[in-house]
C-alpha cells in the first residue's frame, strides 16, 4: 500500500504547529513543518484568544505541508485544547472574539450554576470535574451578552478551525465532553441539564460527531484546496491518548503538557459519589472509550516561571536538577495558580501560608513545583485504582513534559512503578492516526496503538531502590496539603 500523508494542526495553549505525517505500513514519521506562538490578546473586557492571527499562521502551515508532503494531503485534522468555544449566529458567523479560559470572568459563576443544580446532579448527568475554566460556567458568565442572546451553534476552537477550512461546522465529540454540558453515558448533549442551568438550548440542536468522520473539503480560497478536513479527536489530550503505546490495560496514561492530565481508558463512565469528591472527570475517547483522568495544573507552572526568570528551559531543568531535594511542596491545583500575576510569589506564598520556607532562586522553584506534581500524580494515580479498581502496572508519559528527565525520574520514584517516556508529539501523532482511521487506512483504536507501538520508543524510567525517601516525600506532601487519598478534596466536596 503507498505512503499516506496527513497534515496535523496541533493547537496547544503556548503554542501551536503544523506536522506532516507520513503512514507507511506499520509506523508513522512526522515532520514539524511550522511552530508559531499562541499570544493570548488583554482587551478592555478581558482575556481573549487571538484566534485570527492562529487561523492564518495554521493556514500558512498547511500550505508549507501541502509543499512538503511530495504527493497530494490525504488529509488535515485540527487538534487544541478543550473547553473555550465560538457562538456563531444562523450563518455560522463568530459573534464576537472568543474568551480565554484563564479570564476571571467564572469566579462567580461556578456558585451560580450550583445554586441552579446542584453538583451532585451535574456529576451524575455528565460526570465532569468541577473547574471555573469549564464551558458550562464560562456560558453562565455570557448571560445577558447580545452574542449568547443571538447563538444558533457553539463551536469548539478545533471545530471552528475545522469549520473555517472546509465550511462544514460539527461538534466533536471528544471537544464536546469537555464543555461539561454533555451527558456521559449517552454522547448527547444533555438537554434537560442545559435547560436547568438556563442556557439557551439552540446551541445544542446538533448531536455531536464522532472522531473520524470526514467534514468536507479544504474551500478552494486556501492553498490546500480539495484536501479531505476530518473531524479528529478534537481535544488534544485524546488525541494524546490515542497515540499512547500502550499494550495492556493495566496501563495508566499521563498526558504532560501545559495541564497534564492523568487516567485510565474505560469502557463505560464512573460517575459514582466518590468519583465526584475526588473530582475525575470522565471524558470521551476515540473509538467510544471513556477517559476517567484527572487535570492537574500541568507545566503552565514552569511556563509562568520561565516567563519571570527569563532563563531558557534547558537552564531551568538543570538548575533544579542540582537544587535540594527537600524543597517545600503545595499543592499545585489550588485556585490560586490558575491565572496569578506572579507565578513564583504565589508558590512562595502558598509555601508560607502552609508553615515552610519558600524555594529560593530560579532552580529551587522548579524543583518544588516538578516534586510536588510527581506528588500529587501519586495522589490521583491512588484514588483512580480506588473508584475502578483497576491495577497499574506502568505509567506512560507523553507529551512535552515526556523531554523532563527530572519529572519523569521523580514520577517514577513517587508513583512506584516503571515510567514510559514518549511520544513527546503526541497529540499531532494521535491526529494523523485517527485520520488514517477515517480513510480507512487503519481499522480500529488497536491498530492505531499497534501503529503508536511501532512509531516510537519510549525512554524508560524505573524506580530509584530509595523508596523510604519517596515515601517520606509524599507523606510530607501530604501533611502541608491537608489531603488524604480517602477523602474528598475541600474545594470540591
Amino acid at each position: 500500500m503507498p505512503e499516506a500523508a496527513y497534515a496535523a494542526i496541533d493547537l496547544g495553549a503556548e503554542s501551536g504547529r503544523v506536522v506532516v505525517g507520513r503512514l507507511g505500513e506499520a509506523q508513522v514519521s512526522l515532520e514539524v513543518v511550522h511552530r508559531f506562538p499562541n499570544l493570548p490578546v488583554r482587551l478592555p473586557d478581558g482575556l481573549h484568544w487571538d484566534l485570527l492571527s492562529l487561523f492564518r499562521e495554521a493556514c500558512d502551515g498547511l500550505t508549507k505541508a501541502a509543499g512538503e508532503a511530495r504527493a497530494p494531503l490525504d488529509g488535515v485534522g485540527v487538534d487544541a485544547w478543550g473547553v473555550d468555544y465560538g457562538l456563531l449566529d444562523e450563518r455560522h458567523r463568530l459573534l464576537g472574539l472568543p474568551f480565554h479560559y484563564r479570564d476571571r470572568r467564572t469566579d462567580s459563576t461556578v456558585a451560580t450554576a450550583f445554586e441552579r443544580v446542584p453538583r451532585a446532579q451535574q456529576y451524575a448527568a455528565t460526570g465532569i470535574q468541577t473547574m471555573p475554566i469549564n464551558t458550562v460556567f464560562q456560558l453562565l458568565a455570557d448571560e445577558g451578552s447580545p452574542a449568547l442572546a443571538e447563538a444558533r451553534r457553539i463551536a469548539l476552537i478545533p471545530d471552528l478551525f475545522a469549520m473555517w477550512l472546509s465550511g462544514e461546522l460539527a461538534n466533536e465529540i471528544t471537544a464536546a465532553s469537555t464543555t461539561g454540558l454533555l451527558d456521559a453515558r449517552s454522547g448527547t448533549w444533555a438537554q434537560p441539564l442545559i435547560a436547568r442551568l438556563g442556557l439557551p438550548q439552540a446551541p445544542f440542536a446538533v448531536e455531536p460527531v464522532e472522531a473520524g468522520t470526514k467534514l468536507g473539503l479544504v474551500l478552494a480560497h486556501h492553498d490546500a484546496a480539495g484536501v479531505p478536513v476530518h473531524a479528529v479527536a478534537g481535544h488534544d489530550t485524546a488525541s494524546a491518548f490515542a497515540a499512547a503505546p500502550v499494550r495492556t490495560k493495566r496501563s495508566a496514561v499521563l498526558s504532560s503538557g501545559t495541564w497534564s492530565l492523568l487516567g485510565l481508558e474505560l469502557d463505560e463512565p464512573v460517575l459514582t459519589a466518590e468519583a465526584a469528591g475526588f473530582n475525575l472527570t470522565n471524558e470521551r475517547g476515540v473509538a467510544g472509550t471513556i477517559r476517567l483522568l484527572r487535570n492537574v495544573m500541568g507545566l503552565w507552572l514552569v511556563q509562568e516561571c520561565h516567563r519571570r526568570f527569563d532563563l531558557a528551559y534547558e537552564e531551568l531543568e538543570r538548575l533544579a536538577a542540582d537544587a535540594p531535594a527537600d524543597v517545600a511542596l503545595f499543592d499545585p491545583d489550588d485556585d490560586a495558580f490558575l491565572a496569578p500575576d506572579d507565578m513564583p510569589a504565589q508558590i512562595a506564598a502558598a509555601c508560607r501560608d502552609s508553615g515552610q520556607s519558600p524555594p529560593e532562586g530560579p532552580g529551587e522553584v522548579v524543583r518544588s513545583i516538578l516534586t510536588s506534581l510527581a506528588c500529587k500524580y501519586r495522589l490521583v494515580l491512588e484514588r483512580l485504582i480506588r473508584v475502578t479498581g483497576r491495577e497499574v502496572d506502568v505509567v506512560h508519559v507523553i507529551g512535552g513534559g515526556a523531554r523532563s528527565e527530572l519529572l519523569c525520574r521523580l514520577t517514577a520514584d513517587l508513583l512506584g512503578r516503571p515510567l514510559l517516556a514518549g511520544p513527546v508529539e503526541a497529540t499531532a501523532l494521535g491526529n494523523v492516526m485517527v485520520q488514517a482511521f477515517a480513510t480507512g487506512r487503519l481499522g480500529s483504536l488497536d491498530d492505531i496503538r499497534a501503529v503508536a507501538a511501532g512509531s516510537v520508543e519510549p525512554v524508560p524510567f524505573d524506580p530509584t531502590a530509595h523508596r523510604e525517601e519517596a515515601e517520606t516525600m509524599y507523606a510530607r506532601f501530604l501533611d502541608v496539603t491537608g489531603l488524604a487519598v480517602d477523602e474528598p478534596e475541600p474545594a470540591t466536596a
